[in-house]
Formats: structure tokens, C-alpha cells, sequence
């Protein structure tokens, strides 16, 4: 597999760029690159041609899981065209490179700042003006990097992790899908390490808690929120950018993180599922997050006085394709709409209402492990349909109320747009040690046809039974056109295929509002 990649990014590189009007602004050639310990790391080296002796910016583009160097190659041709010095590398033990998969640990990590040392010996490359860009893997191991590296002024980090543990065992509750997806990505196109090993072992088994107990340990030095101090000491300025359906890394863990950047900054959340948004832009089609890229580079590595600082920091887009723009996070969440959760009624189907005054003193139950219509839908297609305009749906009027409580709210007078993340807090008692629970939140027509807009996840593990506690779920961040005569409705359940859920058949879960502790719903709608 290695040679035959080898030859295949060699062939690639030179067809894609044997025109004159290419060579006539870079050249292209495939290297390989010795590591910090003499680990082979297959690299395609992008330099500008005609554009003078330099020294040029340079970019160092790791390769996202599972993906090989020519992942960037289309954009990193337009950079080296702009004059950058790019180096798009295989990450270590996938493809063309050596070395076993580790899952972004300290290893893969010094990759970043090896072949940062081989750049600047071989390419005239500046070493004042350094950067880091990558999607999915690569943008985790830039922020990782950036944290250890003081050399590295600025990092472009799209479809990345936060905390590894809180996307994919997001509430204690793992995400089988997600896990997949990630194993037998590996499995495929690289060489696994210890720790991969045991977690592909586990999923064949099925035993997804024990992934998460050999992941745990060592989850610090693999999560870019732990060391966020060093990345501001090191002063690097911070591009993120995920999809608000990202099926591996859900966008709010990156929110906790982004808060917590000092440096220059700016979150970028579109619609999608994982990668979806950036993966054209890495390719060479215009794409706005990568666009928005360039111009974060320019300023931070070439000094360009572009106006970026002077941008909004955070910019979310809407199902429309329209861009807003907040000052900061708190500013998105800011003049959130409070709905009280009133206790269901009605005989065939009964439903709560989302009300604007508290309902307290109210008690209703389902049954545990009843599958119902509503669900989060499938990794990758859900999100990529999501971007599309076709969110997951669910006719509300069928989803079991034997299975899931439902609340409505009352119909929109006017057209609103949900941006920012949802907060729901309800007092829930089970019937069993253990179980799962689903949040989600629809944007439903009269029709009763209902859009997912958000849900989240959540497990109670070795809770005592039938002892009430109140609970609090973040359900994931949207930015959502709501129509004028449709309205908000809450569906909790106990089943979702996306994830791991420890729920047993044969239990109950009621869910209460206490009069000093009322149940409610919070909305940021603008």
C-alpha cells in the first residue's frame, strides 16, 4: 500500500501541475520526510516559482484520519501560488507514511514540529511566518502542536476535536456510530498502535464502555482543551471551523474550548455533517471556509492589513446559506427565549406544553427501550443532507408517547432564527441504575412534519432508583430559519441508533417539574 501510494502522489502531483501556467507560479514535488526519530513520513512539497527568493510563509497541512498528502494538494497549490511554502504530509502510520497509528499522541504530534525543522532547511521558507492547517485529524494535531511549538504563529483547524472523550462519549454516552467510523477507518488505511488495536478489538465485541476506559487515561495529552493556558502563552491566532451535524466532533465541545483562547480568534459553524464543509475547499473549489482561511493566514503570516481582527469572531450560517455574525459566544446565546415544561395531557397522544409561566407539581412516565420516529439520524449522511436543507424529520403525531415525552410550544408569530445552543434542564426519575436518555428539538409546520434543529444525548450511570434528579442537557449548536407558524417541540426518549446507549427494556422513566426546581427550556431565538 505505501509504494503504491508513494507512486500515486508522485503521478498526481505531476499531471495536476505540469501546465505552464501552474509551473510558471510553483513547483510541486513529493518528498520523504525523516521524522524526530527517523519515522519516514510521506510529504508533497509545494513551492512559489517566479515570486522572488523569499522567504515565504510556511504551511504544514498533516493529513485528516484515514486520508493520504494529496488530501490538500488542490488548495495548497493556490497557497504555493500566493507565495507560501506549503508541506502537505501523510500522518504517521497511515499510507505512505511509517510508524503506527496513535491516535494524535505525543508521537504524531512532534511530526508537526519535525517536519516544521525539515521545511525550514530544505525550503525557503520563513521561519517567523509558520502555520498549521488541517480538517478532522490534522486539525487536531495543528492545535496539539500549537500548544508545544511556540514557532507556530497561526493555525487554520477545521472539522476539529476539543476534548476527544466529550465529542465522542459525549453526556457518557458513546457514539457507536462515530466510533466506526474512526475504527474501521484505520483499520483500512493504516497501521494501528496499541491503543487503536484495543479500541477495534472492542468494537468488534461490541463493548463500547471499554473503549472509553482505555481512551481515559491518557485523554489529556490528546485533547487540545487541556493545555489551552500553553496555547495562549505561545500566542498563535486561532481559525476553528465545524459543521453544527458533525457526527464525530459535535461543535459544542469546540465552543467550551474557543471561549477559553486569548489569542486572536474566530468559530466558524456551517451546515454539515463532519469534513462536509471543508473538504471541496481542500480540494481547489471555492469554498468559504477556506477562503476565510487565506485570509487568516495573509494577516497572521504575511501581515496583509485585511481587516480581519476587525471581523466578527464568531460566524454561524443558517440553512439559507447567509452568515451571522456575533461579537463573541456569549453574544450568540444572549436575550434566550425560557419556556416552562407543563406536564403532558391528552389521551391518544399526550403532550406538555413549552409555556412562558411555570407548571409545577406534574408527573408523567414512558417506558425505557421503546424505539421511536425521532431520531438523530446517520454519521455523515444525516449532517451532509442537513447542508442541503433536508434535516432528520419526524412526523411528530407518530412518535410513540409510550416511548418519549413530548412537549409543544406555541406557534411562532413570526419568523425566527434559532442560533446558539439550546439548554434543557428537567428532573427525571428512573426506574434503573442505568439508562440513556435522547433530547431533541424540532422546528415543526402545522402539518405536525418536524426538522431536527438540535438534540443531545445523555446517561445516568449507577443512579439510585426511583430517586428523582434533576438534570441539565446542552443540546448541540444550530443556526436555524424557524417559519413563522410553526413551533418548537421537545421530544425526550431512551433510544437512539447513533449511539451506545446502556437503557434496558422492562424500566420507566418519569419526568416531574418540582415547584422549587421547575423543568425548562432554553432557546436562543433571534
Amino acid at each position: 500500500m505505501r509504494k503504491f501510494t508513494r507512486y500515486l502522489a508522485a503521478w498526481t502531483v505531476a499531471l495536476m501541475f505540469a501546465s505552464p501556467v501552474w509551473a510558471a507560479t510553483f513547483s510541486a514535488t513529493y518528498q520523504r520526510i525523516a521524522s524526530w526519530d527517523g519515522t519516514q513520513l510521506g510529504a508533497v512539497v509545494l513551492l512559489p516559482q517566479g515570486q522572488g527568493s523569499g522567504p515565504f510563509p510556511l504551511v504544514v497541512m498533516p493529513a485528516s484520519w484515514g486520508a493520504p498528502n494529496l488530501e490538500y494538494v488542490g488548495r495548497g497549490a493556490e497557497m504555493a501560488a500566493n507565495g507560501y511554502v506549503v508541506v502537505s504530509y501523510t500522518s504517521r502510520g497511515f499510507f505512505d507514511s511509517q510508524g503506527s497509528i496513535d491516535i494524535a499522541g505525543p508521537d504524531t504530534v512532534k511530526d508537526v514540529s519535525a517536519v516544521i525543522d525539515w521545511a525550514l532547511v530544505n525550503t525557503p521558507a520563513n521561519p517567523k511566518a509558520i502555520g498549521v492547517s488541517g480538517i478532522s485529524y490534522g486539525a487536531g494535531l495543528g492545535l496539539l502542536a500549537a500548544e508545544r511549538d511556540p514557532r507556530i504563529k497561526a493555525v487554520a483547524s477545521l472539522s476539529t476535536w476539543a476534548d476527544l472523550l466529550a465529542a465522542l462519549d459525549a453526556n457518557r454516552t458513546p457514539s457507536a456510530q462515530a466510533l466506526a467510523v474512526l475504527g474501521l477507518g484505520g483499520a483500512v488505511t493504516g497501521r494501528a498502535g496499541p491503543l487503536l488495536a484495543s479500541v477495534d478489538a472492542d468494537l468488534l465485541a461490541g463493548n463500547y464502555d471499554a473503549i472509553v476506559t482505555s481512551m481515559t487515561p491518557d485523554n489529556a495529552i490528546r485533547s487540545p482543551a487541556s493545555d489551552v493556558s500553553k496555547l495562549n502563552a505561545n500566542g498563535a491566532a486561532i481559525l476553528v471551523a465545524n459543521s453544527f451535524d458533525d457526527g464525530l466532533f459535535p461543535p459544542g465541545q469546540l465552543v467550551d474550548l474557543f471561549q477559553n483562547i486569548k489569542n486572536p480568534k474566530q468559530m466558524m459553524f456551517s451546515q454539515g455533517d463532519h469534513a462536509t464543509a471543508e473538504v471541496p475547499g481542500a480540494l481547489g473549489l471555492p469554498n468559504d471556509v477556506y477562503t476565510a482561511v487565506g485570509r487568516w493566514f495573509d494577516r497572521y503570516l504575511k501581515g496583509v492589513q485585511n481587516g480581519v481582527e476587525k471581523e466578527s469572531v464568531v460566524k454561524l450560517r443558517s440553512q439559507d446559506s447567509v452568515w451571522h455574525g456575533y461579537a463573541d459566544w456569549s453574544a450568540v446565546q444572549a436575550g434566550a427565549t425560557h419556556y416552562y415544561l407543563g406536564g403532558p395531557r391528552g389521551l391518544l397522544l399526550p403532550t406538555g406544553q413549552l409555556a412562558s409561566s411555570a407548571s409545577t407539581g406534574w408527573n408523567s412516565s414512558i417506558f425505557t427501550a421503546l424505539p421511536t420516529v425521532a431520531s438523530s439520524g446517520i454519521v455523515e449522511v444525516s449532517g451532509f443532507l442537513q447542508s442541503l436543507g433536508q434535516p432528520p424529520a419526524a412526523l411528530i403525531p407518530l412518535v410513540s408517547r409510550l416511548g418519549a415525552g413530548v412537549w409543544a410550544g406555541p406557534k411562532l408569530a413570526t419568523a425566527q432564527r434559532l442560533d446558539g445552543m439550546s439548554m434543557l434542564h428537567v428532573t427525571v426519575t428512573p426506574s434503573q441504575a442505568n439508562t440513556s436518555l435522547y433530547a431533541y428539538l424540532y422546528s415543526v409546520d402545522g402539518y405536525g412534519n418536524g426538522q431536527l434543529v438540535s438534540y443531545k444525548p445523555y446517561t445516568l450511570r449507577n443512579a439510585t432508583p426511583n430517586l428523582a434528579v434533576p438534570i441539565d442537557v446542552r443540546l448541540e449548536a444550530n443556526s436555524w430559519n424557524i417559519p413563522a407558524g410553526n413551533q418548537l417541540v421537545l421530544v425526550v426518549g431512551t433510544v437512539d441508533f447513533r449511539y451506545a446507549g446502556v437503557t434496558q427494556a422492562g424500566g420507566v422513566v418519569s419526568f416531574s417539574s418540582p415547584q422549587g426546581d421547575p423543568s425548562t427550556l432554553t432557546v436562543p431565538l433571534h
